[in-house]
């Protein structure tokens, strides 16, 4: 099914209240590390928003952190929702669903596979010098 602009633009301004409020408003020290919300996804009803976060606090992050980081969110999502109402003036706030984005990792994984194959990634157009 694809997605309306409509979505996307909610979406994207969701996901800038979210991101001003962890620089404002939340306070919590379960968040002390380099958080961020990379996206929001809302769906087609715009009854809930899927809000993925990252965080760049270590590379080999456990999945205890993760879970502290989400309970940090879950815990302020009161705050989050009543701000996001307020801002956006909406008739019904999104419920706020809060999931870890692992892309990071999983880019890292996929680059490590790819350079322990010996590939060498000689770029269209470059010229070597073999004189």
């Amino acid at each position: 099914m694809r997605r309306s602009f409509r979505q996307d633009r909610l979406g994207e301004e969701i996901r800038k209240i979210i991101s001003e409020l962890l620089l404002r408003e939340i306070k919590d020290p379960r968040l002390s590390g380099i958080v961020s919300i990379s996206a929001v996804e809302v769906t087609s009803d715009r009854s809930y928003a899927t809000v993925y976060v990252s965080c760049l606090k270590s590379a080999d992050e456990s999945l205890e952190e993760q879970e502290n980081i989400l309970s940090a969110f879950r815990s302020a999502k009161g705050l989050i929702k009543r701000e996001i109402g307020l801002q956006l003036k909406l008739r019904h706030t999104p419920e706020l669903i809060f999931k870890a984005d692992n892309s990071m990792e999983y880019g890292r994984h996929i680059t490590k596979i790819i350079d322990s194959l010996g590939i060498k990634n000689d770029q269209p157009g470059e010229e070597k010098n073999e004189e």
